[in-house]
């Protein structure tokens, strides 16, 4: 025999499953809505941001997106960045392991050799984004990859290493985005992140390469997934470069 409170329960279910199909439903309405009311020929800005594009900076009309015409966008998007990374250290800290494996012989000597082209590679992604496809996040996700390469190379080593630099370094490409901002202010007539055409690319060029150093070190502090421990762990920095030099 079904009991009272078992029906109820039924019920209740019932209606919360009717409850969300509603939801979705309205919105995939509405979504289809909104698809079949667009413009069938919208001319959007293309023409409007390529007029303007050579007093942006750069001739990479991404970049001028990216990074003047809207760059209060990516102003925030660093901002997360870093926020995110204040969240993860806020809810543990990366302990070191207790029994270590020993590091790989082969992926030291690996990284020898891959660690000078990944800069190369990084370095050569930041100064293209300013006429081709590129820029500072694309040569972070290459940097922080050869950091953490870096990382795995020593199998004693599970955080960065806990210093000021390391925190002043995590902040410095939102610190110098926001210079830069006010900066431009100061000058008359000036508003914010509206660089003078005259010195668009430079400003542009010292922004990426702030976030660039920014954001490689926020994917790799990302990928340890807690805040450094209390000391240092300067000894197997030191094992791995005796490892390197040895071959």
């Amino acid at each position: 025999m079904t009991s009272p409170r078992t029906t109820s329960n039924e019920a209740q279910g019932r209606a919360r499953r009717a409850f969300a199909l509603t939801l979705a439903l309205a919105a995939a309405g509405a979504l289809g809505w909104a698809v079949l009311s667009l413009p069938r020929e919208a001319s959007g800005l293309t023409a409007a941001s390529l007029e303007q594009l050579p007093k942006s900076g750069v001739t990479n009309p991404v970049t001028a997106a990216v990074l003047n015409y809207r760059g209060y966008d990516t102003l925030l998007e660093i901002g997360v960045l870093l926020l995110a990374v204040l969240g993860v250290w806020s809810v543990a800290k990366a302990d070191a392991a207790s029994n270590p494996p020993p590091a790989s012989p082969v992926l030291g000597s690996f990284l020898r050799l891959l660690l000078p082209v990944m800069l190369l590679i990084a370095g050569y992604l930041l100064w293209i984004g300013s006429f081709a496809p590129g820029g500072a996040f694309q040569a972070g996700a290459v940097l922080a990859g050869g950091i953490v390469l870096w990382l795995l190379a020593d199998g004693g080593r599970t955080a960065l290493p806990r210093s000021s630099w390391l925190r002043l370094l995590l902040s410095l490409g939102l610190a110098v985005f926001i210079a830069v901002a006010a900066g431009v202010m100061m000058i008359p007539g000036g508003r914010l992140l509206e660089y003078p055409p005259a010195y668009a690319g430079t400003l542009i060029l010292l922004i990426e390469s702030a976030a660039l150093i920014s954001i490689a070190l926020t994917l790799a502090a990302l990928f340890v997934g807690g805040r450094p421990p209390e000391e240092p762990n300067a000894e197997g920095g030191a094992r791995l470069k005796e490892r390197l030099n040895e071959r």
